[in-house]
């Protein structure tokens, strides 16, 4: 707990799923919480849930991630609060599900946008504020799909695997300096990223707060990585090292087909 304690969160996607747990999960640790995401109303509802509970202070930010400028604008904002980020949730992404040929262009842009462009802008803006503390925390949304080509989920997968070799990257070169960063790698979770990438939810699905609390865990123990799931950690983090990747794509693209 005294890891955590007086320490402040900023969390992207908060306003639901993943980020909205680690919300929860860090104001219970005696985090305080800068909530961003583009919905004002749930973010307010989750701050005053957080701050009548915990008692410590959570703010919010309402604001879209993806256009040009955004990671320095809520920087600016950040700013504005009078606050220093100590830990960095990279929480927010989407998907996109189906044919390539017939997903909207802007969409797919969008989505390399979110989930690697904002990413990688809002570590550049707060690494060198952590490096000058000599003390920091980030943890970054990847997925076990960042560990192999995944059809139908071919962006982002793609997408994925950035953020994966992007957080083992940054763990190698900060970790000596002070600076955690973990690549959080979940599996199929109950949230509402399946709706949202119009893929139907897959049978074997993890909580929030189990994916959450693994993640938590492995920032703690200095970890580059971490797969929640035992079954996740063998399927993702083992096989695609022992068979050939067209066979592991192909079996995928078996798995992944639409049905439709």
């Amino acid at each position: 707990m005294s890891f955590y304690q007086g320490q402040t969160a900023l969390i992207t996607g908060a306003s639901g799923g993943l980020g909205a747990t680690f919300a929860q999960e860090l104001a219970a640790r005696g985090t305080n919480t800068i909530l961003v995401a583009r919905s004002a109303d749930k973010l307010q509802a989750l701050a005053a849930e957080l701050t009548a509970k915990y008692q410590q202070r959570n703010d919010i930010i309402a604001l879209d991630l993806v256009p040009s400028g955004a990671a320095s604008n809520l920087a600016s904002k950040v700013a504005d609060l009078g606050l220093q980020v100590d830990i960095l949730i990279n929480n927010a992404g989407f998907a996109t599900y189906g044919n390539f040929e017939t997903t909207e262009p802007q969409r797919d842009r969008d989505q390399v946008l979110l989930n690697i462009a904002t990413l990688v802008d809002l570590c550049h803006i707060f690494i060198p504020q952590m490096l000058e503390r000599k003390s920091g925390s980030i943890i970054n949304l990847a997925s076990v799909v960042g560990f192999q080509p995944v059809p139908y989920m071919t962006v982002y997968a793609a997408s994925k695997a950035f953020v994966l070799s992007f957080s083992e990257g940054l763990w190698a070169e900060y970790s000596d300096r002070g600076i955690r960063v973990l690549a959080l790698c979940p599996g199929a979770t109950a949230t509402s990223f399946h709706e949202v990438a119009g893929q139907p939810v897959p049978d074997r699905i993890s909580t929030p707060a189990e994916v959450v609390k693994t993640g938590l865990k492995a920032l703690e123990r200095q970890q580059s990585y971490v797969i929640p799931g035992w079954m996740n950690f063998f399927l993702s983090g083992i096989v695609p090292r022992l068979l050939p990747r067209k066979m592991t794509t192909l079996v995928a693209k078996g798995m992944m087909k639409p049905k439709s």
